[in-house]
Formats: structure tokens, C-alpha cells, sequence
């Protein structure tokens, strides 16, 4: 089989060296359109139980992957300056660039012809291929040019982000909430080296232009960020790299595959970066395409279907979470009433995939804070 993958990021080279494992005959082609090396971004994160299938898949490659993480066993909520600890949440942090060594050293070893400074944007450029996997990210070129088949929909948010990385080490992952005087801005902090964390900033527009981080430029918006966090920052710097605002994009396809060309990734579907989920589900659904081309060498059709039958319900439910938690945060200035411990438990509860009871169970202690946090107000209340 002949397979050319478009786009060289997480999807498209654990796929490739998942098939090329499975079938070293087979001529497996990248094309990435950056040099070898070239990232933007700074960590990326993942749950234990997220990383849980990689190692399921394939336990060698599961331990070069998690080599050098950073790990932690409990996660942070800073609100009114106070740390609420959320126990039994199992984080593990890498650079971005380390990923995608790990995977372009797993391709090289496996004999994955993978080309850099490659720009492919026409499938029908690849007229030679069985299988043209598009793995072109979030704004996939491939899905642009055959949108009439794939049906995409874009739910643009409303809340502003920039990807900054900072030397200050966040050993859990931290979510810190800072009400100023213009708005609420949000931070997601994680440690994902031995050097350094990545700190996201987040803002509603309005808050967003009331601070003039609309005309900003990339040193005064990070300027401006460092000072609304210099608290928690503790006298370390925000660093950048690319880290302009933009808004996140919640991508859908009605169809996942049009004649050989299928798409995969972000170029399928984006989940939102609060669940920390979307590598998880691209790699995930690297494994998923691998496993029915496998099984249907030869029908692709069959093999498509069989791919879109194995993970359209879970991405139809992580999409669901992703709008909840995005309606979570873009509405969090309503809740910044709450105490402390209650606004944790607020967060939490947020998707409504996880319930008082599955909090209970995993992190007695929180709960124990909660209730009597409630019980406080009762008494409140009839005071």
C-alpha cells in the first residue's frame, strides 16, 4: 500500500510509524511543510488516563515517549489569590518539540520517508497514493479545498488567547483567576521541563480591548500579561514565541473521508486545550485509522467507514465537554463571587461528565472542603 500523510505533527507521524510498523512494506510518505525541528508552542499535557492507550498500543514506544516528562499527582485552582489543591489528578507534561522528536525518531527508525520543507495542499497532487491521510491541522488546507464533500462547521469562540512560556516552574498543573480592575484574565500554567512551564493567558474581548492589548504589540501584550500576574509569576519573566491573541476554533466534519483522502487530527476535529485533550484524541485516532487499514488492506472505503464507526461517538462527546468548558470560562466572570474551595468544585463540575460522588471518590479531602463550605452558607443564611 502506498500512503502519503499531509502534515508532519502528533497525527500524522504516530499514524505513520503505527503503519509502517505493522506493514514494513508498505511506502509511507510525510510531507511537512516546516524544516525539521521547527515548533511553535511550548508543553503540551496529558492525563494519566490519557496516556493510558499509548501504552496499550505500543508499551516500547510508550516508554521513549514518556522518558523525560514532568509528572505531577494533583492539580491547582488559584482564586483571590488563594491555591485550592485537587488531589488524585494525574498530569504528565513534555515540550512540544520533544514530542514531535520522539515521533520523528520513531518514523526514522521504522523507514518512514518523512519530507520537510514539503508544502502539499492538493490531493490530487498525490495521484499516485492508495491513501492520502490529511493531518494538516486545525487549518487544513485539504479540508478548505474539498469542504464541499467534508461539510466543515467552525464554532469560533468569543475569549482571546497567547501562548507564553515562562521560567517560573508550575509543578501542577495551575489554573489561576485574576479579577482586576478591567476583567477577569485566566491563566493555564504547567510545568513541562526541568527549565520551564507553559503559561496561556486568556481574556474576554471586552476586558481585551478596555486593556488595549488589541493594538498591542507581541512585547507590550506579554508586558502587559506579566504585570496582571506578577503575583503568581514571582518575579520571572513571560517569554514568547509567536504568541499572538487569536480565538479558539471548535472544528467539525460532517463526513471524515472523501474517495482515498481522509482526514485526521485537528483537521477532523479540534478539541478545546482546557480539556488537555487534543493530542490525546489525534493520537488516539491515529491508532483507530491504522487499525482499519489494517484490517481492510483492501477496501478503502470499508476501511474508512470502519474508522469514522470506531470514534465518531467519543469525539462527538469530547466535543460536547469542549463547548461546556468553553461556556465555563467565557461566563467565569459570573462566578467570581464564590469562595475559593466552591468555585474549585464549580470548575470541576463544569462538563458534567464528572459528579459530586466521582469527586468524593478520587480526592475525599476536597470534598470534605466542600460541603462544608455549603454548610457554612446554609448556616449563613438563617443567621
Amino acid at each position: 500500500m502506498k500512503i502519503a500523510v499531509i502534515g508532519g505533527g502528533p497525527a500524522g507521524l504516530y499514524f505513520s510509524m503505527l503503519m509502517k510498523q505493522r506493514h514494513p512494506g508498505d511506502e509511507i510518505v510525510v510531507h511537512e511543510r516546516n524544516a525539521a525541528g521547527a515548533t511553535y508552542g511550548w508543553g503540551v499535557v496529558f492525563s494519566d488516563v490519557a496516556l493510558s492507550f499509548l501504552k496499550e498500543a505500543d508499551e516500547p514506544f510508550f516508554r521513549k515517549f514518556t522518558a523525560h516528562h514532568e509528572r505531577c499527582d494533583f492539580m491547582e485552582i488559584v482564586h483571590r489569590g488563594v491555591p485550592v489543591r485537587l488531589s488524585n489528578n494525574h498530569f504528565s507534561r513534555t515540550s512540544r518539540i520533544d514530542l514531535l522528536n520522539v515521533l520523528q525518531e520513531a518514523c526514522r527508525e521504522t523507514g518512514v520517508d518523512v519530507r520537510y520543507n514539503s508544502c502539499v495542499s492538493d490531493p490530487a497532487a498525490l495521484k499516485d497514493f492508495d491513501v492520502i491521510v490529511a493531518a494538516d491541522g486545525v487549518n487544513s488546507e485539504v479540508r478548505t479545498r474539498l469542504a464541499g464533500h467534508f461539510q466543515p462547521t467552525f464554532d469560533e469562540r468569543r475569549n482571546k488567547f497567547a501562548w507564553y512560556g515562562t521560567s517560573r516552574l508550575f509543578h501542577p498543573v495551575s489554573l489561576i483567576f485574576r479579577d482586576t480592575s478591567q476583567g477577569v484574565f485566566i491563566a493555564h500554567a504547567y510545568q513541562y521541563s526541568k527549565t520551564h512551564s507553559t503559561f496561556l493567558v486568556e481574556v474576554d474581548p471586552q476586558t481585551w480591548r478596555r486593556c488595549g492589548l488589541d493594538t498591542a504589540t507581541e512585547d507590550e501584550s506579554r508586558a502587559f500579561c506579566e504585570s496582571v500576574f506578577a503575583e503568581d509569576l514571582q518575579g520571572e519573566p513571560l517569554l514568547t514565541n509567536r504568541s499572538q491573541w487569536f480565538q479558539a476554533k471548535v472544528v467539525s466534519n460532517s463526513r471524515w473521508s472523501h474517495g482515498n483522502v481522509v482526514l485526521l487530527g485537528d483537521a477532523l476535529r479540534s478539541v478545546h486545550f482546557s480539556l488537555g485533550s487534543g493530542t490525546r484524541m489525534a493520537m488516539q485516532d491515529a491508532i483507530a485509522l491504522s487499525d482499519a487499514l489494517s484490517m481492510h488492506r483492501n477496501d478503502i472505503a470499508a476501511a474508512f467507514s470502519a474508522f469514522e464507526a470506531s470514534r465518531k461517538d467519543a469525539s462527538d462527546r469530547f466535543q460536547d465537554a469542549a463547548r461546556k468548558s468553553l461556556d465555563w470560562y467565557e461566563s467565569v466572570d459570573t462566578r467570581m463571587n464564590l469562595d475559593p474551595v466552591s468555585f474549585a468544585y464549580d470548575y470541576m463540575r463544569r462538563t458534567g461528565r464528572v459528579s459530586h460522588e466521582d469527586l468524593r471518590k478520587r480526592d475525599p479531602a476536597f470534598i470534605q472542603q466542600v460541603e462544608a463550605a455549603a454548610m457554612r452558607r446554609v448556616q449563613l443564611a438563617h443567621a
